[in-house]
């Protein structure tokens, strides 16, 4: 008989690629996986693993019990997650990845009345971008994902993920409080050609949308000086007469000091905020229970 803690392993290393990833991710040490992936080939009665380099690889049979434990583990998740609305009570551990602006906006009121409401579910937070907490997502390292995604910029969504929209938003021109444009209801961006620019780091969407409103609304390729993830920097850049910049109405909700927030008078560039959970989990109280308290959040901002 092949048990499902085995069968785990073997999927959780043809995802993640090492024994040392797989031994990382279930707090294991990397002998005990490998000591269970051995007893798993016995049982199996074939060759599983073959060495590649200082790693291993799956073998053939392998890959084809990796599809069987893909369906096995499923059903055993979509088990737990019944009898967990059969029992009624929203308790157990729930891991949130957002990226900054959402952690702070949506993320931290919603675990605050969750507190409240659901005193026995332990939520925790965790930053990170969706390119990295989707994926971890699909494996099970994350319960629910707040993500964004840009216009033309879509996210692969991994098998198994479940997505709701839970608002749309356009960027805003940010200038400084005494820039010439800033008396003026809406700020064309060919205006601004002639400014020196912060955004994200290159290859980032918040990077790739400021150039693309740039070329698309305004005709020209932006002058980017400054490079930071952290739109709080970008806006003390800003508020400092050293730049300008983009950014989406959620980052500014409440504003910030010495700048001012202008609509893009030749149309809009938009994001999709949106909270992503496992298919499997949807009838597991915690997950609806998250699922409420964001709408919620998301709803005394709105």
């Amino acid at each position: 008989m092949l048990e499902l803690r085995r069968l785990r392993l073997l999927k959780e290393l043809h995802e993640r690629g090492t024994i040392a990833a797989v031994a990382e991710a279930l707090r294991f040490t990397p002998s005990a996986v490998s000591q269970q992936l051995a007893v798993l080939e016995a049982e199996a009665g074939v060759r599983l693993l073959e060495r590649a380099g200082r790693g291993v690889r799956l073998t053939d049979p392998a890959l084809v019990l990796v599809e069987h434990a893909t369906m096995l583990l499923e059903g055993a998740e979509r088990a737990e997650a019944e009898l967990a609305a059969a029992a009624g009570g929203v308790t157990g551990r729930a891991r949130v990845a957002a990226f900054q602006s959402v952690a702070l906006r949506l993320a931290t009121p919603a675990m605050q009345a969750l507190a409240d409401t659901a005193p026995g579910l332990r939520c925790e937070l965790i930053e990170a971008e969706p390119e990295r907490s989707l994926p971890a997502l699909a494996l099970g390292d994350i319960d629910l994902v707040l993500a964004d995604e840009w216009d033309g910029r879509p996210h692969a969504r991994p098998a198994g993920v479940e997505r709701v929209d839970l608002r749309r938003e356009p960027m805003r021109a940010i200038l400084p409080e005494h820039h010439p444009a800033a008396d003026d209801r809406a700020v064309s961006l060919a205006d601004l050609a002639a400014e020196h620019w912060t955004t994200g780091h290159p290859g980032t969407p918040w990077e790739e949308a400021t150039i693309r409103a740039c070329r698309e609304l305004g005709g020209f390729d932006p002058d980017i000086r400054h490079h930071t993830n952290d739109a709080v920097i970008s806006l003390v850049l800003v508020a400092h007469g050293l730049a300008v910049t983009l950014l989406p109405d959620l980052v500014m909700w409440g504003g910030s000091p010495g700048v001012v927030v202008r609509e893009i008078a030749e149309g809009d560039i938009s994001r999709t905020i949106y909270a992503a959970t496992r298919t499997a989990d949807a009838a597991r109280p915690s997950t609806q229970a998250l699922l409420a308290a964001v709408h919620e959040a998301g709803a005394a901002l709105w």
